[in-house]
């Protein structure tokens, strides 16, 4: 029965970190920009990988397919389906962006279904519809602006896009080598050398923590997302895409809920409300759909 609840608790505390690492990103910005904030909440993850590198990875996964896969998928997430995200941002404001953004369990469906040959269940189609409407309604901050090219939704559906391919091309890595830490050493390490070269290239001068302590935040949010990452695997490795995928998107659920109980940085509101009572049955349909 606790293995039948596993890949819901993984993902959901995965979502959980995810809402805590973002928390942890904002007080970074205190002290530092998007940039800057990229480059060592990426590198911090990758260190986190590395320092247990000798006590889990088997020199053999190195040569396996699995390792080109996971390569792969570190070219483009996590620092291209961020730098899609900020753009997104800059053209059609947070609140578009975000809305947009909600799709991506739409799209992990789609990767699921035609990519991995997955079945879509009625539950998990109706948990899945909740969860983005509910997080579509979280999402909403009042008006949006009016003068943006359409062209730039590009902008947030890439993102979208990425971040559901990533996790669908991970679980394909994972039936060739079932090391959720592999996965995650690998494709955090190519984004870290792709974050270090626009670095470079940007002759942007390196973070310095000395001069700007607050910094740090952005240690601890890349700490938090290696685990979060791992957990994200995990649940990959024994449940479906499908299934993964809208659990781990209710994140702003818990961000919501850590601005409003340890942050004090939110006033609950009607919006939030309706947008609780839509994800949480959603979530559930999708777990008892296990």
């Amino acid at each position: 029965m606790i293995e039948h609840f596993l890949p819901v608790a993984y993902s959901l505390g995965a979502g959980f970190l995810f809402a805590l690492g973002t928390h942890f990103l904002s007080f970074g910005m205190r002290d530092g920009d998007p940039q800057t904030g990229a480059l060592i909440d990426i590198g911090a993850s990758t260190l986190c990988f590395w320092l247990l590198l000798p006590f889990l990875v088997e020199w053999n996964y190195w040569l396996t397919v699995a390792t080109a896969i996971f390569i792969a998928v570190g070219f483009f997430r996590p620092f291209l389906s961020a730098s899609l995200g900020a753009w997104g941002v800059r053209f059609l404001g947070p609140t578009l962006t975000s809305t947009v953004s909600a799709t991506t369990p739409l799209f992990g469906a789609g990767f699921g279904v035609f990519l991995l040959g997955e079945h879509l269940t009625l539950p998990v189609a109706g948990g899945t519809a909740a969860i983005i409407l509910g997080l579509i309604l979280l999402s909403y901050r009042g008006k949006v602006k009016v003068a943006w090219p359409v062209w730039a939704l590009l902008f947030p559906l890439g993102a979208a896009i990425l971040r559901a391919g990533a996790n669908s091309f991970n679980k394909v890595g994972l039936e060739y080598v079932p090391s959720p830490y592999y996965a995650g050493l690998v494709t955090f390490t190519v984004a870290f050398v792709i974050a270090l070269s626009v670095q470079g290239a940007r002759r942007r001068p390196m973070p310095n923590f000395r001069t700007h302590p607050g910094l740090l935040w952005f240690v601890a949010a890349g700490v938090v997302h290696a685990v979060a990452v791992t957990l994200v695997n995990y649940a990959l490795q024994i449940s479906e895409v499908i299934i993964v995928l809208p659990l781990i998107s209710t994140y702003p659920l818990f961000s919501l809920a850590l601005s409003l109980l340890v942050f004090k940085r939110e006033v609950l509101s009607a919006r939030a409300i309706i947008a609780v009572a839509l994800v949480i049955p959603g979530v559930l349909l999708i777990a008892i759909s296990r």
